[in-house]
């Protein structure tokens, strides 16, 4: 690959990204633009911006953004219109967020003419592929430049030699090393590595940093009801709230409750199983939720068969697939699904758990009539359900006389 002459780096402002962006000037002599992305990390981001600037990156060349909205109505809604949960229990936090951020590094190129984006992930994970598959489906011709993957800075001490060397500053905690790593949006914060890596451990309690211990909340239940329009939500209690918003609201009662703990050993795409420590408050009450709607409003037949699609389209989304015509394809089918999922649904929300306790919409297909063992008064007729049996038992009973013939 030819040196690249500017490049794009999603950069954090944490001495990390901060060691590669100098890296960047010193290897290959180019230009360096920054991007740092607000996904609702919980941190404030102007120290990235004098970071940069101390680094001598140009004032125009930094571009730091609140997207919070988009990614959460075009990346996590649609991803939970599908209840997406990978390998049945992740929620995909950390998944769902890097396409976003590769889309708009593509999109600033484009902007400032750069022939090469940058990125921080190490050569052992997901994200990695995430971020590039992502970078080559909506740019073929882009380069990409994943430092960890080229650079000689194996060690700690050899990276704190390097940021020495090079004048950039060091937080004293910064110092030694990390007891775990953090990575956090909107959605969720995800905590992997050093004291975490024993998965026969129980990860200490300071780990957990977006709800307090489900066994210290609130000894009284509280209710909260969620309204939806085709599938997504749109209003909490009522109050009709941007997409951002109402997570943001739903991860304060998922905090204050204790909910969405999540202790996992999975199995990453490039090959290795590793445990992490996920905490999704808002997103655990919404699943739920959007689940308890479905159940009223969906069709047996389809509801069936986008819960056989669902672990497909959560792979996809691990693998860092979402711009392939695959996840389109299932996305489409999943949101034709959702037409009629329009309603309200109330929780209860308790010591960690979510429950749907409560739901009703104007597209139900509940009906109360046909299911009581009251009188139904000809609503359904009972005997209609014999001939039903014998016509799906015919092939069973064919097996067995089969079977009996041959005694086996």
């Amino acid at each position: 690959m030819s040196a690249p002459k500017k490049v794009v780096l999603a950069y954090s402002g944490g001495l990390d990204t901060s060691i590669i962006l100098k890296w960047l000037q010193t290897e290959y002599g180019c230009e360096v633009v920054t991007f740092t992305a607000d996904l609702g990390q919980g941190e404030e981001l102007e120290p990235a911006r004098q970071k940069a600037l101390m680094l001598g990156i140009k004032p125009e060349n930094i571009h730091i953004e609140d997207i919070r909205e988009e990614f959460v109505r075009d990346f996590v809604f649609p991803m939970f219109r599908a209840n997406a949960l990978y390998e049945g229990q992740y929620l995909l936090g950390t998944s769902i967020a890097r396409p976003l951020i590769s889309k708009r590094l593509i999109e600033i190129a484009v902007q400032c003419g750069a022939d090469a984006i940058a990125h921080g992930a190490t050569g052992k994970g997901n994200d990695q592929v995430r971020f590039e598959l992502a970078a080559y489906a909506l740019n073929p011709d882009i380069k990409v430049i994943a430092p960890w993957r080229e650079w000689d800075l194996t060690s700690r001490t050899k990276l704190l030699e390097f940021a020495e060397a090079h004048q950039i500053p060091i937080a004293k905690d910064k110092r030694g090393e990390a007891p775990f790593s953090v990575d956090a949006n909107l959605l969720h914060t995800s905590s992997e590595g050093k004291v975490l890596e024993d998965p026969a451990v129980e990860a200490p309690d300071y780990v957990y940093q977006r709800t307090v211990h489900p066994e210290d909340a609130p000894n009284a239940p509280e209710y909260i009801e969620i309204g939806f329009e085709k599938g997504d939500p749109v209003s909490i209690n009522g109050e009709a709230m941007s997409p951002a918003t109402l997570l943001t609201m739903l991860n304060e009662y998922g905090r204050k409750h204790g909910i969405g703990r999540l202790d996992l050993v999975e199995g990453r795409f490039v090959g290795m199983k590793s445990r992490g420590i996920y905490e999704t408050p808002g997103g655990t009450i919404l699943l739920a939720a959007h689940r308890g709607i479905e159940s009223i409003t969906m069709d047996r037949g389809a509801m069936h068969l986008k819960d056989q699609l669902m672990p497909q389209y959560a792979e996809l989304i691990y693998n860092g697939f979402w711009f392939s015509p695959e996840r389109e394809m299932l996305q489409a089918a999943i949101d034709h699904s959702q037409k009629h999922v329009t309603g309200t649904v109330r929780m209860k929300l308790y010591k960690g758990l979510a429950s749907c306790v409560g739901r009703w919409s104007d597209h139900s297909l509940y009906s109360e009539e046909h299911v009581t063992f009251e009188d139904d008064a000809g609503a359904y007729d009972q005997k209609d359900a014999a001939g039903f049996i014998k016509l799906n038992a015919l092939r069973l009973r064919l097996l067995a006389m089969r079977d009996r013939r041959l005694g086996d």
